[in-house]
């Protein structure tokens, strides 16, 4: 038995961006907490959009872009009055301050950019042309279950990027979620 596709209502102008990404040769997921929330059927605030295309092609794509976190592959969009960041998908390591990655590599596949995601519930991509499901770490099985669990080893998520440890309790408190064994234990 096959999977019916997702229908995540889109704003028009996140629809607009992958269409345009999409039109230009690129993939174009939506990402993270949007999809999160969305699939929690809360309201969605802060819609991510992650492609395959390097910063200097979004910025080809779109007439209005603010080189937000460029070295990092996120630029920010702007149509109408809205504002969305594009992040290039991307892997990254040797973190410099328990914060920020020490370098970043621009990739070419949406599970390499899931996997450095700090939560499962944050580690999806919805891709809005086919209704497909990115889900790799079984975020959504935990939105299911009401588990905030980490991407992995959870020592190494928090050594990391130190805010993690505040996001993961930030959201379960948030969404009346518990913490798995592992993730609370880090």
């Amino acid at each position: 038995m096959t999977e019916q596709p997702l229908q995540i209502p889109l704003p028009p102008s996140v629809h607009h961006i992958c269409r345009v990404l999409r039109d230009g040769g690129c993939q174009a997921f939506v990402v993270g907490g949007g999809v999160r929330d969305a699939l929690l059927g809360r309201p969605v605030h802060d819609w991510d959009v992650a492609t395959d295309a390097p910063p200097e092609r979004v910025q080809q794509l779109f007439p209005r872009t603010v080189p937000t976190g460029i070295e990092f592959g996120t630029v920010t969009v702007l149509v109408d009055s809205d504002a969305v960041q594009v992040t290039t998908f991307r892997s990254e390591g040797g973190y410099r301050d328990a914060r920020h990655p020490g370098w970043v590599t621009f990739g070419h596949r949406i599970e390499d950019d899931l996997m450095r995601r700090d939560l499962t519930v944050n580690a999806l991509a919805y891709d809005p042309f086919s209704g497909r499901l990115v889900d790799p770490y079984g975020g959504r099985a935990d939105l299911a279950a009401g588990i905030i669990r980490t991407v992995g080893n959870p020592i190494e998520r928090f050594q990391e990027d130190a805010l993690r440890l505040v996001r993961a309790v930030r959201l379960a408190t948030e969404l009346g979620f518990r913490l798995d064994y592992r993730t609370a234990a880090a």
